[in-house]
Protein backbone atom coordinates (compact mmCIF):
# COMPACT_ATOMS: atom_id res chain seq x y z
CA UNK A 1 0.00 0.00 0.00
CA UNK A 2 1.20 3.38 -0.93
CA UNK A 3 2.08 5.92 1.93
CA UNK A 4 -1.04 7.67 3.27
CA UNK A 5 -0.42 11.35 2.39
CA UNK A 6 -0.08 14.00 4.97
CA UNK A 7 -3.26 15.51 6.63
CA UNK A 8 -3.95 19.29 8.03
CA UNK A 9 -3.17 19.12 11.78
CA UNK A 10 -6.86 19.62 12.44
CA UNK A 11 -7.78 16.57 10.52
CA UNK A 12 -5.19 14.32 12.07
CA UNK A 13 -6.52 15.15 15.59
CA UNK A 14 -9.88 15.02 14.49
CA UNK A 15 -9.47 11.22 13.34
CA UNK A 16 -7.20 11.00 16.86
CA UNK A 17 -10.43 12.12 18.67
CA UNK A 18 -12.56 9.55 17.14
CA UNK A 19 -10.53 6.47 16.85
CA UNK A 20 -9.15 6.47 20.45
CA UNK A 21 -13.14 7.29 21.44
CA UNK A 22 -14.20 4.39 19.28
CA UNK A 23 -11.04 2.13 21.35
CA UNK A 24 -12.80 1.90 24.52
CA UNK A 25 -10.77 0.33 27.46
CA UNK A 26 -11.73 0.10 30.83
CA UNK A 27 -7.73 0.07 32.04
CA UNK A 28 -4.99 2.05 31.62
CA UNK A 29 -3.04 -1.16 30.70
CA UNK A 30 -3.24 -5.05 31.22
CA UNK A 31 -1.34 -5.52 34.67
CA UNK A 32 -3.84 -4.44 36.63
CA UNK A 33 -6.96 -6.56 35.25
CA UNK A 34 -8.71 -9.05 37.63
CA UNK A 35 -11.00 -11.18 35.57
CA UNK A 36 -12.68 -14.82 35.20
CA UNK A 37 -12.74 -14.66 31.33
CA UNK A 38 -11.18 -13.48 28.30
CA UNK A 39 -13.56 -13.27 24.95
CA UNK A 40 -11.39 -12.24 21.67
CA UNK A 41 -13.71 -11.67 18.94
CA UNK A 42 -12.59 -12.40 15.45
CA UNK A 43 -10.72 -9.68 14.12
CA UNK A 44 -7.34 -9.55 11.78
CA UNK A 45 -5.27 -7.12 14.04
CA UNK A 46 -2.24 -8.57 15.40
CA UNK A 47 -1.36 -6.16 18.45
CA UNK A 48 -5.41 -6.96 19.39
CA UNK A 49 -4.72 -10.56 19.18
CA UNK A 50 -1.55 -10.65 21.31
CA UNK A 51 -3.06 -8.71 23.97
CA UNK A 52 -5.75 -10.76 24.37
CA UNK A 53 -3.43 -14.44 24.96
CA UNK A 54 -1.06 -12.25 27.12
CA UNK A 55 -4.21 -11.60 29.69
CA UNK A 56 -5.28 -15.04 29.46
CA UNK A 57 -1.77 -16.22 29.63
CA UNK A 58 -0.21 -14.10 32.36
CA UNK A 59 -3.58 -14.29 34.23
CA UNK A 60 -4.58 -18.00 33.77
CA UNK A 61 -8.43 -17.64 32.91
CA UNK A 62 -9.83 -18.92 29.91
CA UNK A 63 -9.82 -17.69 26.70
CA UNK A 64 -12.96 -17.84 24.26
CA UNK A 65 -12.08 -17.04 20.59
CA UNK A 66 -15.25 -15.69 18.38
CA UNK A 67 -15.61 -16.02 15.17
CA UNK A 68 -16.36 -17.95 12.00
CA UNK A 69 -16.16 -16.92 8.45
CA UNK A 70 -17.46 -13.47 7.66
CA UNK A 71 -16.62 -10.70 5.21
CA UNK A 72 -13.78 -9.57 6.81
CA UNK A 73 -12.20 -12.71 7.30
CA UNK A 74 -9.91 -12.44 4.32
CA UNK A 75 -8.12 -9.52 6.07
CA UNK A 76 -7.53 -12.06 8.66
CA UNK A 77 -5.96 -15.03 6.06
CA UNK A 78 -3.66 -11.62 4.83
CA UNK A 79 -2.52 -10.76 8.31
CA UNK A 80 -1.46 -14.16 9.08
CA UNK A 81 0.36 -14.40 5.79
CA UNK A 82 2.28 -11.69 6.55
CA UNK A 83 2.91 -12.02 9.91
CA UNK A 84 7.10 -13.22 10.42
CA UNK A 85 6.11 -15.89 12.88
CA UNK A 86 2.14 -16.36 12.58
CA UNK A 87 2.73 -17.46 8.98
CA UNK A 88 3.11 -20.88 9.46
CA UNK A 89 -0.49 -21.46 10.15
CA UNK A 90 -2.91 -22.64 8.18
CA UNK A 91 -5.48 -20.14 7.17
CA UNK A 92 -7.34 -20.95 3.94
CA UNK A 93 -11.18 -21.59 4.61
CA UNK A 94 -10.74 -21.98 8.18
CA UNK A 95 -12.66 -19.89 10.49
CA UNK A 96 -11.25 -16.88 12.51
CA UNK A 97 -11.17 -18.69 15.99
CA UNK A 98 -9.98 -21.93 14.51
CA UNK A 99 -7.05 -19.90 13.30
CA UNK A 100 -6.64 -17.58 16.11
CA UNK A 101 -7.09 -20.67 19.06
CA UNK A 102 -3.60 -22.22 17.03
CA UNK A 103 -1.95 -18.59 17.65
CA UNK A 104 -2.80 -18.96 21.35
CA UNK A 105 -2.27 -22.56 21.69
CA UNK A 106 1.16 -22.73 20.04
CA UNK A 107 2.53 -19.39 20.39
CA UNK A 108 1.38 -18.04 23.97
CA UNK A 109 1.19 -22.02 25.11
CA UNK A 110 -2.57 -21.27 26.55
CA UNK A 111 -3.66 -24.59 27.19
CA UNK A 112 -6.45 -26.34 24.61
CA UNK A 113 -8.43 -27.42 27.65
CA UNK A 114 -8.51 -23.47 28.58
CA UNK A 115 -9.28 -21.92 24.91
CA UNK A 116 -12.93 -22.26 24.07
CA UNK A 117 -13.68 -21.90 20.48
CA UNK A 118 -17.17 -20.19 18.95
CA UNK A 119 -16.69 -21.10 15.46
CA UNK A 120 -20.16 -20.24 13.81
CA UNK A 121 -20.76 -16.67 14.37
CA UNK A 122 -20.02 -14.19 11.13
CA UNK A 123 -21.19 -10.52 12.44
CA UNK A 124 -20.54 -8.74 16.07
CA UNK A 125 -24.07 -9.21 16.56
CA UNK A 126 -23.30 -13.35 16.77
CA UNK A 127 -20.45 -13.15 18.31
CA UNK A 128 -22.16 -11.67 20.92
CA UNK A 129 -24.88 -14.09 21.39
CA UNK A 130 -22.78 -17.03 20.84
CA UNK A 131 -20.35 -16.43 22.87
CA UNK A 132 -23.07 -15.77 25.50
CA UNK A 133 -24.28 -18.97 24.79
CA UNK A 134 -21.07 -21.12 25.23
CA UNK A 135 -20.30 -19.27 28.69
CA UNK A 136 -23.63 -20.40 29.67
CA UNK A 137 -22.35 -24.09 29.54
CA UNK A 138 -19.42 -23.48 31.81
CA UNK A 139 -18.20 -24.73 34.67
CA UNK A 140 -16.02 -22.03 36.15
CA UNK A 141 -17.63 -19.32 38.18
CA UNK A 142 -17.41 -16.58 35.62
CA UNK A 143 -18.36 -13.04 36.69
CA UNK A 144 -16.20 -10.40 35.00
CA UNK A 145 -15.45 -10.88 31.42
CA UNK A 146 -12.44 -9.12 29.32
CA UNK A 147 -14.26 -7.99 25.59
CA UNK A 148 -11.31 -7.72 23.50
CA UNK A 149 -11.87 -6.81 20.07
CA UNK A 150 -10.70 -4.80 16.82
CA UNK A 151 -10.02 -0.80 18.58
CA UNK A 152 -12.30 0.68 15.67
CA UNK A 153 -15.23 -1.64 16.69
CA UNK A 154 -14.65 -2.18 20.42
CA UNK A 155 -17.28 -0.13 21.40
CA UNK A 156 -20.00 -1.11 19.12
CA UNK A 157 -18.27 -4.80 20.22
CA UNK A 158 -19.22 -3.52 24.10
CA UNK A 159 -22.63 -2.10 23.56
CA UNK A 160 -23.80 -4.96 21.60
CA UNK A 161 -22.45 -7.46 24.51
CA UNK A 162 -24.47 -5.08 26.72
CA UNK A 163 -27.72 -5.34 24.33
CA UNK A 164 -27.45 -9.54 24.10
CA UNK A 165 -27.58 -9.66 28.76
CA UNK A 166 -30.17 -6.72 28.28
CA UNK A 167 -32.52 -9.17 30.00
CA UNK A 168 -30.43 -11.44 32.10
CA UNK A 169 -30.34 -10.65 35.77
CA UNK A 170 -27.36 -12.97 36.07
CA UNK A 171 -25.30 -11.44 33.44
CA UNK A 172 -21.29 -10.98 33.55
CA UNK A 173 -19.75 -7.97 34.18
CA UNK A 174 -18.25 -6.61 30.92
CA UNK A 175 -15.14 -4.82 30.66
CA UNK A 176 -13.30 -3.56 27.63
CA UNK A 177 -9.84 -3.75 26.56
CA UNK A 178 -8.72 -3.25 22.72
CA UNK A 179 -5.17 -3.95 23.47
CA UNK A 180 -4.06 -1.10 22.00
CA UNK A 181 -5.23 2.46 21.53
CA UNK A 182 -4.56 3.45 18.28
CA UNK A 183 -3.06 7.11 16.60
CA UNK A 184 -1.86 8.58 13.56
CA UNK A 185 0.65 10.77 13.48
CA UNK A 186 3.10 12.81 10.48
CA UNK A 187 5.80 11.06 9.72
CA UNK A 188 8.23 11.59 6.36
CA UNK A 189 6.14 13.31 4.57
CA UNK A 190 3.41 11.24 5.45
CA UNK A 191 0.45 10.04 8.10
CA UNK A 192 1.56 6.72 9.76
CA UNK A 193 0.51 4.80 12.97
CA UNK A 194 2.59 5.75 15.76
CA UNK A 195 4.46 3.61 17.02
CA UNK A 196 4.41 1.01 13.95
CA UNK A 197 3.78 -2.32 14.72
CA UNK A 198 3.27 -5.07 12.80
CA UNK A 199 -0.45 -6.40 11.36
CA UNK A 200 -2.36 -2.75 11.72
CA UNK A 201 -4.14 -1.95 9.33
CA UNK A 202 -3.27 0.07 6.40
CA UNK A 203 -4.25 3.75 7.09
CA UNK A 204 -7.07 3.84 4.62
CA UNK A 205 -8.84 1.22 6.05
CA UNK A 206 -8.24 2.67 9.10
CA UNK A 207 -9.95 5.97 8.26
CA UNK A 208 -12.69 4.08 6.32
CA UNK A 209 -13.37 1.96 9.25
CA UNK A 210 -13.65 4.83 11.65
CA UNK A 211 -15.72 6.86 9.56
CA UNK A 212 -18.22 4.25 8.68
CA UNK A 213 -18.71 3.65 13.03
CA UNK A 214 -20.32 6.63 14.10
CA UNK A 215 -23.63 6.13 12.05
CA UNK A 216 -23.89 2.69 13.24
CA UNK A 217 -23.18 4.06 16.92
CA UNK A 218 -26.16 6.71 17.01
CA UNK A 219 -29.50 5.72 18.51
CA UNK A 220 -31.88 6.89 15.64
CA UNK A 221 -34.08 5.74 12.81
CA UNK A 222 -30.99 4.37 10.91
CA UNK A 223 -28.76 3.30 13.67
CA UNK A 224 -27.80 0.55 15.27
CA UNK A 225 -29.52 1.83 19.17
CA UNK A 226 -32.36 0.76 20.34
CA UNK A 227 -34.42 3.58 18.35
CA UNK A 228 -32.93 1.59 15.40
CA UNK A 229 -32.18 -1.31 14.49
CA UNK A 230 -32.09 -2.12 17.84
CA UNK A 231 -28.63 -4.31 18.14
CA UNK A 232 -26.74 -2.74 20.44
CA UNK A 233 -27.78 -1.06 23.81
CA UNK A 234 -27.75 2.70 24.08
CA UNK A 235 -24.55 4.72 23.28
CA UNK A 236 -23.87 8.46 24.41
CA UNK A 237 -21.74 10.23 21.95
CA UNK A 238 -19.42 12.97 23.15
CA UNK A 239 -20.15 16.46 21.52
CA UNK A 240 -16.59 16.38 20.69
CA UNK A 241 -16.27 12.96 19.00
CA UNK A 242 -19.25 14.52 17.07
CA UNK A 243 -17.62 17.47 16.06
CA UNK A 244 -14.62 15.67 15.22
CA UNK A 245 -16.72 13.16 12.89
CA UNK A 246 -17.98 16.27 11.30
CA UNK A 247 -14.68 17.95 10.34
CA UNK A 248 -13.83 14.26 8.55
CA UNK A 249 -17.11 14.14 6.83
CA UNK A 250 -16.82 17.63 5.42
CA UNK A 251 -12.84 17.65 5.06
CA UNK A 252 -12.36 17.22 0.97
CA UNK A 253 -9.18 16.60 0.89
CA UNK A 254 -9.61 13.50 3.16
CA UNK A 255 -13.05 12.12 1.51
CA UNK A 256 -11.47 12.73 -2.19
CA UNK A 257 -7.72 10.78 -0.83
CA UNK A 258 -10.46 7.75 0.35
CA UNK A 259 -12.35 7.54 -2.43
CA UNK A 260 -9.05 7.74 -4.77
CA UNK A 261 -6.99 4.96 -3.00
CA UNK A 262 -7.43 1.25 -2.83
CA UNK A 263 -9.20 -0.68 0.35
Amino acid sequence: MRQFPTLSAPTLAAINTVGQWLAQSDFVDHAAIQADCVVLAGNAVIPTIDAACQIAKEHQIPLLISGGIGHSTTFLYSAIAQHPRYNIIRTSGRAEAAILADIAHQFWQIPGETIWVEDQSTNCGENARFSCALLNQATENIRTIIVVQDPTMQRRTMATFQRVTRDDLQAPRWLSFPGFIPELTLQNGGVDFAPTAEGLWSVDRYLSLITGELPRLRDDASGYGPRGRDFIAHVDIPQNVEEAWLHLQNDTALTDLLASRSL
